[in-house]
């Protein structure tokens, strides 16, 4: 059961001021009665619906069904009595909330049925009323029937969503471990016999030495062929371990970004030059960071990426046309912008953003110039 400690549902389906109407407006069906008895008894009802709406988000078992009960009992009552209708769609909300599907089923026929016979009898007994906002009656017996489900089916999706991003993660743990086992077997496999040959014709040269220089030679020379074999092996090795590419990084990104239904734009080459792996995979690690960035705050509709080198620098720009960020918070601290400059600070690069038009990250690295290796 969703706790949430307060009158207004938590994913409004309207804005925050419409609900402030929806309570206000009772006051104007109840002062619209003539005596003074049933204004009295109309405000009971009204702060009694909001203390047991409150702690119905807490409750569960039988004392919910049972806050369930008393809350449908005064939308009805207020309907037939007053001819408000409106308390059914904090309801409608509240009843969407119950995970349980049986009960879910249950309680949703009862408040359902409840209001249509509600609002049956009110046309007869107040037509005049339920005629002048016919048309709001209509809107709001549709939102009995349809919010539930949607409220319902919208949690159900947040916790298939959250249970996917825990296994997510421990997927990712269990890839990261499974990779540092290969590495292990590769480096034992690659290293450990050569090593145990080195070592043995070492000991084999230290003895021969005194006895056969010629054999002993012979020995260090199979050393030193055995070291540079695993020197290459080990070259070999760490090349296979090499980062992500910024153009394999740019099509997964181009994925997450359709998946999102987030048009994108892509301007430039990925395929940089004479640029090092390690500083190419901060980019990519960047790019991923930044895009992942769009999907889950930015509620932007398009994304363009843009990826100019020049002599001095390589500047990645990932610009939408989102919220943008809030100026008066510290952004550094949060929406992974944080690990962003961290990874940039590594490589002395450097980042910027701009709020116009949404967010613009200006992700900037300093070209590294590898001077040709001298003749000795």
């Amino acid at each position: 059961m969703t706790k949430w400690y307060q009158i207004f549902p938590k994913y409004p389906w309207l804005s925050f001021y419409a609900w402030i109407i929806f309570c206000i407006f009772p006051f104007f069906f109840i002062f619209k009665s003539s005596s003074l008895f049933e204004i009295i008894f109309g405000l009971v009802l009204l702060l009694l619906f909001f203390i047991v709406y409150r702690f119905s988000y807490t409750s569960s078992g039988l004392l919910l069904y049972l806050f369930v009960f008393v809350e449908i009992s005064i939308s009805v009552t207020m309907t037939f009595l007053y001819g408000y209708i409106y308390f059914s769609i904090f309801l409608s909300f509240f009843i969407g909330n119950i995970q349980h599907r049986v009960s879910f089923f249950v309680i949703y026929s009862i408040h359902l049925l409840a209001t249509i016979a509600a609002v049956i009898i009110g046309f007869f007994t107040q037509m005049d009323l339920f005629l002048a906002h016919l048309p709001y009656l209509i809107v709001c017996l549709i939102g009995v029937i349809l919010l539930p489900f949607n409220t319902y089916n919208r949690n159900k999706r947040e916790v298939l969503e959250g249970q996917l991003e825990d296994a997510q993660k421990r997927i990712s743990q269990y890839i990261i471990i499974e990779e540092r086992e290969r590495i292990a077997r590769d480096l034992h496999d690659t290293l450990g016999q050569k090593l145990s040959l080195i070592g043995l014709k070492s000991d084999l040269a230290s003895r021969l030495i005194d006895i056969n220089t010629e054999a002993a030679k012979n020995e260090i020379n199979d050393i030193n062929q055995t070291a540079r074999s695993v020197l290459k092996e080990v070259r070999d090795l760490v090349t296979n371990m090499r980062g992500t590419k910024l153009e394999d990084e740019l099509f997964r990104v181009k994925q997450i970004l359709l998946a999102a239904q987030i048009t994108y734009k892509v301007s430039g080459t990925p395929k940089l030059v004479k640029t090092p792996l390690l500083v190419e995979n901060v980019l990519s690690m960047c790019l991923k960071e930044a895009v992942t960035n769009v999907v889950k705050h930015s509620k932007a509709t398009s994304c363009s990426i843009s990826i100019k080198q020049s002599a001095k620098e390589t500047l990645l720009k990932v610009h939408d046309n989102g919220i943008g960020l809030d100026v008066n918070k510290d952004w550094s601290s949060g929406h992974g912008l944080r690990g962003i400059k961290e990874r940039l600070e590594f490589v002395n690069g450097s980042l910027d953003i701009h709020l116009k038009n949404g967010t613009t990250l200006n992700i900037r690295v300093p070209n590294v110039i590898q001077q040709p290796r001298q003749e000795e």
